[in-house]
């Protein structure tokens, strides 16, 4: 008796459960998966147009040929770049550059988002949006008056007044984000090392820093991608072509008189793009923890 009351009043659960996979449900799924397939590929095919153009000889260039994939794989545009087109250097200068900017960056909104998280100041609400606003800002209209200032103070065509510039990019944003992973961090922490005696900067060194790592590592990140990536800024402020960057270099690279040698300047992009496609795949997961970890107040 028992038995066939357990396995009848089990037949309507599997019969709701068989019922919801209909045939416009398998739709609906299918339909999903085929529009992330199409976003996929759309997003990704720039790219791989960029990296089959970098793989051509400069035969298939100079003759126009748009297929999707190479007639003849040759990585020999990727030695010019370096040999011929001494792109090393360019590539060392954004390496330098984005380094300094990112620790100049790390130091400063350490401190700055430190202070305002633990400081109780009318409007500090309204002070977070305005730092959080000023990434938003413009650049091209900072540029005229930042090239005046440079060539009155003796600042262009220097790699110091390039990464002062470039702190416009990465200081607010590296702020906002210091901020509000310190505010997750409880203050007794910190309360009981400063009535032990330690001073404040100590505490924060030695307390506050090592919790605050995954947000620290996440903030450095940002800044050396968008450092990294910065083309407007040290196109206005460097003029030698020995203190290029990676991304400025690139436009006079492969230029001739009479033909633009898309191979050489694609591979060059690929060279570019590669260290912070890395960058990312590898911290993807640091990157999200500390970007959602100051979320919740």
């Amino acid at each position: 008796m028992t038995a066939p009351a357990a396995t009848a009043s089990s037949r309507p659960v599997a019969r709701r459960v068989t019922r919801g996979r209909t045939p416009a449900h398998y739709l609906r799924r299918s339909g999903f998966y085929l529009l992330i397939a199409i976003f996929i590929v759309v997003s990704l095919f720039p790219f791989y147009w960029i990296v089959i153009t970098s793989l051509k000889t400069p035969q298939e260039i100079a003759a126009g040929t748009t297929s999707l994939l190479p007639g003849h794989i040759t990585f020999s545009n990727y030695v010019d770049d370096f040999t011929q087109q001494d792109f090393l250097r360019p590539l060392l200068n954004s390496v330098l550059i984005a380094g300094c900017t990112t620790i100049i960056t790390i130091v400063l909104a350490t401190l700055c988002g430190y202070g305002l998280s633990r400081t109780n100041i009318r409007g500090k609400p309204v002070f977070l949006g305005f730092i959080l606003v000023a990434n938003f800002f413009p650049i091209i209209a900072m540029v005229g008056p930042l090239f005046t200032v440079y060539r009155r103070i003796g600042l262009l065509d220097t790699y110091p007044g390039i990464v002062i510039a470039d702190l416009i990019y990465t200081l607010p944003l590296a702020t906002f984000l210091m901020s509000s992973y310190f505010s997750q961090i409880p203050r007794s922490l910190e309360e009981a090392a400063l009535v032990d005696g330690s001073t404040r900067l100590r505490t924060v060194r030695k307390i506050v820093l090592p919790v605050a790592l995954p947000g620290v590592f996440t903030t450095a990140i940002l800044a050396f991608m968008l450092t990294w990536n910065d083309f407007l800024l040290s196109l206005s402020f460097l003029t030698s072509p020995s203190r290029y960057t990676a991304t400025v270099a690139i436009v006079s690279l492969g230029q001739s008189p009479y033909q633009t040698y898309y191979n050489l300047i694609d591979a060059a992009v690929v060279i570019i793009s590669l260290p912070i496609a890395l960058l990312v795949l590898f911290a993807q997961r640091r990157i999200i923890s500390g970007l959602t970890a100051g979320s919740f107040r």
